[in-house]
């Protein structure tokens, strides 16, 4: 089973990563990661800090020649704001010593993990909650991420993801977004992030992302912040991956729990989603025919079925709530003195919608990754490919 940790903090020296399971012969280098973490950092709407970090992920151990050994991968990834010592973080951040003429941060922030996480590890000040479930840890997410999206890649299953809605701006349905990606898919998903990556935005409709731009240039004026909703596709997944068996090996389970773990999401749905809820039966399920192969007529389902791939595209789609750090602040209350305060401020996007695309695309690889393992799984990427492609071939 291929699995991941991730360890270290916002604006701790630098953060960790360790990628176990992966079979043995999987071509990955330091490039190809970066390729992605680059991604990450891309879109309008980005805070001050995403100008001075150029993240790159060192790997330290289980890849010789650039190919996987068998052995855990570990990584490693530099915070420069660490290294720049900006606001005394080698201080701030001390692994040793006493927290002694260090600044307390006693103003928990609406909307962030702080008061609860606080009440939780019944620190007394809240930096600790602040530096570990902040999104920088996604850094090293993607970059351990990538590692299951170059395995999925080598049996031909592709990722891509492009912004559908930011704001009040955004496409008017479901048939206006398939208009848009339908042409695209067949060519393969990753020509849909190609795609949308020329966009700031990260929106397929060129009229749509300016709508998007103006919608956070507004919000920025005004010092609050903004979400949205992006879409996943996923091609070249065959059909029967999952497992209809059991609850906890259900894929569209397991797909809707990555999303849900990475920071700010607050809903996903699969196919046609929560509009199936609007209509009737005949305008959701899609019929089957055969065709040399069994097929079916349209995707509404979005490429699962009872907790099993159907061998059409995958598509999710995620939402982000608007990031709760905002020039304008809220009102909180004190932790020590419980009085009423307005927030404080740290450096935060107003809309990083965009560069969450890069993270949703990466966070299901290492599901779908599981799920081929589960399959056609062997202790080398030899043995998988021979074993996918011999099952493609027999058409099952």
């Amino acid at each position: 089973m291929l699995r991941y940790f991730t360890a270290g903090e916002s604006h701790g020296p630098e953060l960790t990563g360790i990628v176990e399971g992966v079979p043995a012969g999987l071509h990955i280098t330091e490039d190809d990661i970066e390729l992605h973490l680059v991604r990450r950092q891309q879109g309008y709407g980005r805070g001050g800090r995403m100008a001075f970090e150029k993240d790159r992920a060192i790997i330290k151990s289980g890849v010789r020649f650039s190919k996987t050994t068998g052995a855990p991968i570990a990584m490693t990834m530099v915070n420069r704001a660490y290294e720049k010592d900006e606001n005394n973080w080698p201080l701030v951040m001390a692994k040793e010593g006493s927290p002694e003429g260090i600044e307390r941060i006693t103003l928990p922030r609406p909307g962030h993990a702080d008061l609860v996480g606080l009440q939780k590890y019944r620190f007394d000040d809240i930096r600790p909650v602040i530096e570990r479930s902040s999104a920088r840890e996604t850094a090293m997410r993607v970059a351990c991420c990538t590692v299951a999206r170059q395995l999925l890649k080598s049996v031909g299953i592709e990722i891509g993801g492009h912004v559908i809605r930011i704001g009040s701006a955004g496409y008017d349905g479901w048939e206006q977004i398939r208009e848009t990606t339908e042409p695209i898919i067949p060519k393969g998903a990753e020509e849909i992030f190609k795609k949308s990556d020329k966009s700031d935005v990260r929106c397929l409709d060129h009229n749509l992302g300016k709508q998007m731009r103006e919608e956070i240039k507004i919000r920025r004026k005004e010092g609050s912040s903004l979400g949205g909703i992006y879409e996943i596709i996923v091609t070249g997944l065959p059909a029967g991956l999952g497992s209809y068996v059991h609850w906890d090996r259900k894929l569209d389970g397991l797909l809707a729990q990555a999303i849900m773990s990475t920071q700010a999401m607050k809903g996903v749905e699969i196919g046609l989603g929560f509009d199936s809820g609007k209509t009737h039966g005949h305008n959701v399920h899609d019929e089957i025919v055969f065709d040399g192969t069994f097929k079916r007529r349209t995707n509404r389902a979005g490429g699962l079925e009872g907790g099993m791939t159907t061998g059409m595209p995958l598509i999710i789609r995620g939402v982000m709530k608007p990031i709760p750090t905002m020039l304008k602040p809220l009102k909180t209350a004190d932790i020590d003195t419980k009085e009423e305060q307005i927030t404080r401020y740290e450096r935060s996007d107003v809309c990083a919608l965009p560069r969450a695309v890069v993270v949703a695309e990466s966070v299901i690889a290492p599901v779908l990754a599981n799920a081929v393992l589960e399959k056609f799984g062997g202790d080398s990427m030899d043995e998988v490919i021979e074993r996918f492609d011999k099952t493609k071939n027999e058409g099952s």
